[in-house]
This record gives structure tokens, C-alpha cells and sequence, in this order.
């Protein structure tokens, strides 16, 4: 790297390259990471812990009546699998310089131009928040209104998103260790629930999921992008999550970590939503799970495994990168960012998502949102790979007035061709949008005079 281009501003912004004797909790920046503070298997815990999400339950639930036992399982694990591939991909640069999604971003969008890309990953992650924070209020209220009698939703909204606000501002430290721990917890719930849903509605489930004919045709490719939509956010800024992880694993060892963390709360939840909407045509988890467990002590174990696993996926996927976000933009410190997110996050009015209706709706979502998170990924995938063939000049990076200054069209240009192309084609948006994007992108890089400045 050379110093010649970057800013006094930058410089303070951006530290050198001397290791720091650790990081305290809370203590997140945009500079390069210096501390990584996760082995392996805390990396592993931390995905398998973060992906309990309430959404897959709701994307299973989506596709009744579509696909059968055996092809829904097939669709879950192609879409891990591409999850686990495209996050090694992107998280490439992250994991290399330690750098968050929005500065590395900046290449391809430029400074200002970084604000799309944010804006399309936040608005998702803020919803998400607090739909999953519903989830958990349901999951907390259902547990004091049989063992207390005190039944007041609203209230356990509150106090449970409050919760999650104090549990953020601790970071990626606090994240390491909430999820490592809830992961044995996690795995043996859903285990638990996933027997006694079979148990049930065995009968039923013959008749409505294996004895059905499915197909193999375009619903079944657009169900394993459902699975993967719920993730596709993450693959966006999986660099904010790879700065954390020590160096020593290589691409393929990384990708397999992330499919293999991912898959089994994956498959567990999404064919738990398929199996107990097919049968009861139930689709708030709270009400399937209180019909579905007979023994009032196992129930409350669950519904309190319900309510801990929104915590774990919320400030994982949902809190840190809208924080980033925020802290790019407006120039907030971590902790202050975190705050606002959670509190936007009162504003997605979560109890109308969770109605019986609402599944179908949750799915046109997942694939509205995915039409424009893959063109952004394809733009970044191209820049990072072809066109700075995995080198990247840091100093530039955090130099306000340098090449990467003001906003690159050539991306803003590929990614409303990326998303044009996925909304016509809604059933499959982010596979349809990435070859269109990405190679806009590459041509307008390499044979148009405005975008030269960012290929230096």
C-alpha cells in the first residue's frame, strides 16, 4: 500500500497495521480489524447460533402444497450450499484486510455510492429485527401467561426489544459468547421440536408432503432461492463478520464452515414450517409449537428456546449490519447506532407479518429484496476478483478524496439492470440477477471513460 493518497482524516480513521492487545466489548470501528477474536469453531458456533431464524419457518410454511418432504429437504441444502459458497466469495476481502462491508463497498460504488448498497441491506435487516422480535415477545408472553397469568403482548415487546438494544451495544464480543454458548441449547431444541411435530401430525403428513407429486421444475429452483433469500443479506456484508475470524483457514475450509453451520437449524426450521402449516394450516410458530407440545414443562422450555433464539439471530444478522451502516453514513459511534436500529426496528409494525396470511406476502418480500442484494453481490464479486484481482489499496479505501471519491455509475447502472432482469423472473430474482449485473458491470469498468478513476 501507499500512504501518498490518503487524508489526515483518513489516516485517523483508518490505524496501521500494529497489533492491538485486544478489543474490549462494544468496541467496533470501521478501520481495518487488528484484533481477530474467533477460532474456528467460535466462528462455526457463532453462524450456527445466528441462523435460527423465525423467517425460515415462515419460507417453509410459503412453499405447502408446492413441493414434497423429499424435495423440500433437497431445496434447503442447495440453498445452504450456494449460501455457504457465495459468503466465502464475499467475505473474501473482509476476512483478507479486515475491513467491514461498507468500506469495502467503496471500491465498486465509491464513497457516497456505498449508500446503496447499505440502504438495500439495512432496510431487510431492520425488518427482519423486528419480526423476529414479535416472535420472541409471543414466545416470552406465552410463558408468563402460564406460569404467572399475567398476559400482556405489547409489554414483552417492549421489554424484550430493550433487551436486545442493551445486549448489542456489547458487540462482537458479546455476540461471540451469546452465541457460543446458545448453540448446544439451540441444536437440542430444535432436535426436540422437530420429533414432536412428527409425533403429531404424523398421519397428516403423509397425505399432505410424501405422497404428494411436487415438482422439479422452476418452483423447486425458486424454493432453494426462498431459503437462501433469508440469507442473502448476510452474503451481501458477510465481511463484517469475516474481519472477526483469525487468518489460517483457507476458501474452501470457510465455505464449508459457513453451509455446514447454516444447514441443519435451516433444514430443522424450514421443514418444521413446511410440516405444521401442511397439517394445521397454522402459520405464527408461537400457536404451532403451544398445540404441538402436550407436557406444559417441555412447552415453556420450548417457547423460552423460541424467545432465545431470536436474540442470537437478531444481533448477528440484523443489528450489525444497519449499525455499520449507520455509523458510515452519519459518522455514529457503535453503540449509539445500535440503539437507533433497535429502535427503528418498533417502527415495521412485526405483528402484521406474523398473521396466518402473511407467509405468502413474507415470500414476495424475501424475493423483492433479493433482486437487488444479487446485483450488488455480483458487482462486488466482479470488482474484488477481475478487477482488482483480489488486491485492494487500502490507504485509497478510507481517502475521502481520493480515486474512490463520489459515486461510481457503472455499479448504480449494473445493479438497476440486475434487479430489472430478477423482477421479471421474481420466482428465481437473485440467480437471475447475477450475470446480467456482473457483467454490466465488467464491460462499463473496462470501456467506459467516467469509471477509469476507480480502476486505478
Amino acid at each position: 500500500m501507499t500512504s501518498e493518497s490518503t487524508s489526515p482524516d483518513a489516516k485517523a480513521e483508518a490505524p496501521g497495521t500494529a497489533q492491538s492487545p485486544g478489543k474490549a466489548p462494544g468496541e467496533e470501528s470501521l478501520a481495518p480489524q487488528q484484533t481477530r477474536i474467533m477460532g474456528r469453531t467460535s466462528y462455526l458456533l457463532a453462524w450456527f447460533g445466528g441462523c435460527v431464524s423465525i423467517g425460515t419457518f415462515a419460507m417453509g410454511s410459503s412453499i405447502v402444497g408446492t413441493l414434497n418432504l423429499l424435495q423440500a429437504s433437497l431445496a434447503i441444502a442447495i440453498g445452504c450450499f450456494v449460501i455457504g459458497v457465495a459468503l466465502a466469495i464475499n467475505g473474501a476481502a473482509g476476512y483478507k484486510y479486515g475491513i467491514p462491508f461498507m468500506v469495502q463497498a467503496r471500491s465498486a460504488f465509491g464513497f457516497t455510492g456505498t449508500r446503496l448498497p447499505g440502504l438495500v441491506r439495512a432496510v431487510p435487516a431492520i425488518v427482519w429485527y423486528g419480526f423476529q422480535s414479535w416472535i420472541g415477545a409471543g414466545a416470552l408472553n406465552a410463558v408468563s401467561a402460564t406460569l404467572l397469568g399475567f398476559d400482556n403482548l405489547v409489554f414483552y415487546f417492549i421489554t424484550f426489544q430493550l433487551l436486545q438494544i442493551a445486549l448489542s451495544v456489547f458487540g462482537f464480543q458479546g455476540i461471540k459468547w451469546l452465541e457460543n454458548i446458545g448453540s448446544g441449547f439451540i441444536l437440542v431444541s430444535l432436535v426436540y421440536m422437530f420429533v414432536s411435530v412428527i409425533n403429531k401430525y404424523g398421519d397428516v403428513l403423509g397425505e399432505q408432503l410424501i405422497n404428494i407429486e411436487g415438482t422439479w421444475g422452476l418452483p423447486f429452483w425458486g424454493a432453494t432461492m426462498l431459503f437462501l433469500g433469508i440469507y442473502s443479506t448476510m452474503i451481501l456484508n458477510a465481511s463484517d463478520y469475516s474481519r472477526e475470524l483469525r487468518h489460517g483457514t483457507g476458501p474452501g475450509l470457510l465455505a464449508t464452515i459457513y453451509a455446514m453451520s447454516i444447514l441443519p437449524c435451516t433444514l430443522f426450521m424450514g421443514l418444521i414450517g413446511l410440516m405444521v402449516s401442511g397439517a394445521t394450516g397454522v402459520a405464527d410458530p408461537i400457536q404451532v409449537f403451544a398445540n404441538a407440545v402436550d407436557n406444559p414443562p417441555l412447552l415453556i422450555t420450548t417457547l423460552l428456546f423460541i424467545a432465545f433464539a431470536q436474540v442470537t439471530t437478531n444481533v448477528l444478522n440484523n443489528v450489525v449490519p444497519p449499525t455499520y451502516v449507520l455509523m458510515d453514513v452519519f459518522k455514529l459511534k457503535f453503540r449509539s447506532a445500535t440503539v437507533i436500529v433497535g429502535l427503528l426496528a418498533f417502527a415495521t409494525f412485526p405483528w402484521e407479518l406474523v398473521k396466518d396470511g402473511s407467509a405468502a406476502g413474507l415470500q414476495l418480500f424475501v424475493q423483492t429484496y433479493s433482486a437487488f442484494l444479487g446485483p450488488i453481490f455480483a458487482i462486488m464479486a466482479v470488482d474484488y476478483y477481475l478487477i482488482r484481482r483480489r488486491t485492494l489499496d487500502i490507504d485509497k479505501l478510507y481517502d475521502t478524496r481520493g480515486p474512490y471519491r463520489g459515486i461510481n455509475y457503472a455499479a448504480f447502472i449494473a445493479t438497476l439492470i440486475g434487479a430489472l432482469v430478477a423482477l421479471n423472473v421474481s420466482a428465481i430474482s437473485w440467480y437471475a440477477s447475477l450475470v446480467p449485473a456482473g457483467l454490466a458491470y465488467y464491460l462499463m469498468m473496462r470501456y467506459w471513460p467516467a469509471c477509469q478513476r476507480f480502476c486505478q
